[in-house]
């Protein structure tokens, strides 16, 4: 009999960047589209088989088009454990009518949310908040976004990219609430985003220096949990885990997603097909 204190005290699911649309895969880029529907079928498979207490999205859940999820949310809809979500720069390639519903087409709560589980509290930002593409047309956050950029494109950032994007003001004071909720509730933290901000990268988002400033202040936030740079990566900085998740629309036939084990003393990630396992200690 396993006795409890080997036990995890939760386990949750990862995907990344499954990025499906009904088309031609990319050679060049190793991005095969329409392969991901089967990719999310066979990790859910896996997910069935654990005891779970969610699955989380990294955003990107298609490549582009507002029809795409009608093809994938029902490939969702065989997991048996909740199934969360959060936005992703290619959700917002859609028509422009189609902007301003992503978010209510994933059944999200809100653009960015936060829930807690056993103890932990999860900050799901929304990254694209202010950005070229996802405000609707006429909306100011996209002329933050168009000054922002030529901000960084003047001084030569790696992640001056208008694929890239950042929360709004309003919405890092709200997670710094957050935070600080979580403090005072003797909550560790994790926080979601798509864009990673650690190490440094052409993907980060644009407001990436205060988000590290912010999380490695504060000695209760574990881990923070992105997808958007495909290949993945990994960095600690201020006793921050910073987790980059590997796509899952890319190659032919390899998959890649990841379940995450809370234990007291460290996070464990089991990486399946291409993604990384690791162990991160508090």
């Amino acid at each position: 009999m396993t006795s409890s204190s080997e036990l995890p005290l939760f386990r949750f699911g990862v995907v990344a960047d499954p990025q499906y649309a009904a088309i031609a895969p990319h050679a060049g880029m190793d991005r095969y589209y329409a392969n991901s529907l089967a990719k999310l079928g066979d990790a859910i498979e896996v997910f069935n088989g654990e005891d779970l207490s969610f699955v989380v999205t990294l955003g990107d859940i298609v490549d582009r088009d507002f029809d795409s999820f009608n093809d994938i949310l029902p490939v969702y809809g065989k997991l048996k454990h909740e199934s969360l979500f959060l936005l992703g720069n290619h959700d917002f390639s859609v028509a422009p009518e189609h902007l301003a519903h992503v978010a209510a087409r994933l059944g999200l709560p809100a653009p960015y949310y936060s829930f807690v589980r056993h103890g932990w509290r999860f900050v799901v930002l929304n990254g694209n908040e202010v950005s070229t593409f996802a405000p609707p047309e006429g909306h100011p956050n996209r002329d933050i976004a168009a000054r922002r950029l030529a901000e960084l494109q003047a001084i030569g950032a790696i992640n001056a990219n208008a694929w890239n994007a950042m929360a709004s003001d309003e919405q890092f004071a709200w997670l710094a609430d957050e935070i600080e909720a979580a403090r005072k509730d003797n909550q560790r933290v994790i926080v979601m985003n798509h864009y990673p901000v650690y190490p440094p990268d052409r993907h980060d988002c644009w407001d990436r220096e205060r988000i590290i400033d912010l999380l490695s202040a504060h000695d209760h936030v574990a881990a923070y949990l992105n997808g958007h740079n495909h290949v993945g990566n990994y960095g600690e900085t201020g006793g921050c885990h910073f987790v980059n998740f590997k796509g899952m629309v890319d190659t032919e036939t390899e998959n890649a997603f990841a379940i995450v084990e809370i234990w007291a003393d460290r996070i464990e990630i089991r990486g399946f097909g291409r993604e990384d396992s690791r162990t991160l200690g508090f």
